[in-house]
């Protein structure tokens, strides 16, 4: 599309978004950037917005992030504002002044606020749809208590339930772990993370993050309670989020040179039924057949549609249904209807199964658990091969040029850390520490740090990141 503004001879001002074309024009593993950007146009979850940095979200990825939601938090009113409001990345600012004025007694501890909303951001670089935008959608929780022992244990808690989002929905494999200081919240006592890891372009990426908060905030705002003694004390405060980010680490993982690959329990339509009559076809019958499907299915939980359109032919709507990712797709014909059967095709490894129409709910639902296994089976795997244990600087060097998930014994010093993205600088990006996994391998006695030569104290993941 091109636009002429004003009148008569005006230039026209060249267009330079991606176009929603049928098929993908770049391969995942060739050019994986063009790939990713093709991807999230042709399947319909976002269109490029003028702006540098913003993007549209359309209805697919929305009902995507709708089926991610797990609690709601809603402010109604038409009300013209007495002030003014900026535009704030987070809400410390906006909730915290309040929570000093309605927590007074240790009986209104613990305090849980839990939002989804929006957040611009205006300092960035690199813009990537859904990984790295301006504006973004997230859930915010804030929670405050009396004492750090009901702080850290709510701080895992949350990190668990970011760990079943990845990998129980979206089917990605996280590592949780403990992020340094220099990578921590800048206002937080301390930081954990889930990180992910596209093997594509060995790269980590943080896919959420549980922050103990400590008592900073408490003492910026003065947010004290009376404790069982009568005694005056400071709160203990944990903020945590995700974001739609979540979203595109599910299609850099999955996504193949077809376009979208959805896990089921994600997928706005985990079933699309479409009818294939061929030349003097019962196309009454078959049209019936699909859309007793479809019922059958709709009434068993399972979310199913019938494409029915009758200007695009079958194949074509294979293709399509296959770049938006719908896990199944059920075909049936003249010969499905006189076998009284339907054909089902996987979505990610393409194999095709004829099956009694009797049986449909119970296969399908089989199938359905089989993909939603399948594919953090097939991302684990992948990821598993891209960890490199190294022990010395010329190992670290060699596996970050290879693209590798580095796990490497570090002494924890802050400084070596800066030394570290120093020494790797380029243009690919300096590599950092991406967290310290609590599941850590046996440090033998005398082990020294692979940047430093000094004793290390942890294991630590390492690498570029988005």
């Amino acid at each position: 599309m091109s636009t002429n503004k004003g009148g008569g001879g005006g230039k026209k001002k060249k267009e330079v978004k991606k176009e929603t074309k049928l098929g993908m024009a770049y391969k995942k593993d060739d050019n994986f950037g063009e790939w990713y950007s093709e991807v999230v146009v042709n399947s319909e979850m976002i269109e490029y917005y003028d702006i540098s940095g913003c993007y549209i979200l359309r209805p697919w990825a929305m009902e995507i992030w709708e089926l991610l939601k797990v609690a709601w938090v809603t402010k109604s009113g038409k009300s013209d504002l007495e002030a003014p409001i900026a535009i704030r990345p987070t809400s410390e600012t906006v909730m915290y002044p309040y929570f000093s004025k309605w927590i007074r007694s240790h009986r209104d501890l613990p305090l849980k606020c839990n939002q989804w909303c929006n957040v611009v951001r205006w300092e960035f670089s690199n813009p990537t749809p859904f990984i790295r935008s301006r504006e973004f959608l997230w859930q915010e929780g804030h929670t405050v208590f009396a004492t750090k022992e009901e702080a850290d244990e709510e701080v895992l808690q949350i990190l668990e339930l970011y760990r079943r989002i990845y990998e129980e929905f979206l089917a990605v494999p996280v590592s949780k772990g403990r992020k340094s200081e220099m990578e921590k919240f800048a206002g937080g006592l301390y930081t954990t993370s889930v990180e992910a890891f596209i093997p594509n372009t060995g790269r980590g990426i943080q896919g959420a993050t549980s922050h103990c908060l400590g008592q900073n905030f408490a003492k910026m705002f003065d947010i004290t309670f009376e404790n069982e003694k009568g005694e005056r004390s400071m709160v203990w405060q944990n903020s945590w989020a995700y974001t739609t980010r979540a979203i595109g680490v599910m299609v850099m993982t999955h996504g193949d040179d077809k376009g979208l690959v959805l896990p089921p329990k994600v997928a706005p339509i985990q079933v699309i039924v479409i009818p294939v009559p061929f030349k003097d076809a019962d196309t009454t019958a078959i049209k019936g057949a699909c859309e007793s499907a479809v019922y059958t299915l709709n009434q068993a939980g399972i979310r199913a549609d019938l494409d029915a359109r009758e200007n695009y032919s079958p194949g074509w709507k294979y293709s399509q249904w296959e770049m938006k990712g719908v896990p199944l797709r059920i075909e049936i014909g003249p010969k499905d209807l006189a076998n009284k059967q339907v054909r089902i095709v996987r979505r990610d490894n393409g194999t095709k199964v004829d099956i009694p129409s009797t049986d449909l709910v119970e296969q399908v639902r089989v199938l359905l658990d089989g993909i939603q296994a399948n594919l953090l089976e097939t991302a684990k795997a992948k990821r598993d091969a891209c960890v490199v244990i190294i022990s010395t600087w010329d190992e670290f060097i060699a596996a970050l040029n290879d693209k590798k998930l580095i796990l490497a014994p570090w002494c924890d010093e802050e400084e070596v850390e800066k030394d570290v993205k120093a020494r790797t600088k380029g243009e690919l990006g300096a590599a950092k520490t991406l967290c310290t996994p609590f599941d850590q391998p046996d440090l033998p006695s005398g082990t020294a740090c692979f940047a430093s030569g000094k004793p290390a104290q942890k294991w630590s993941f390492w690498g570029r990141s988005y």
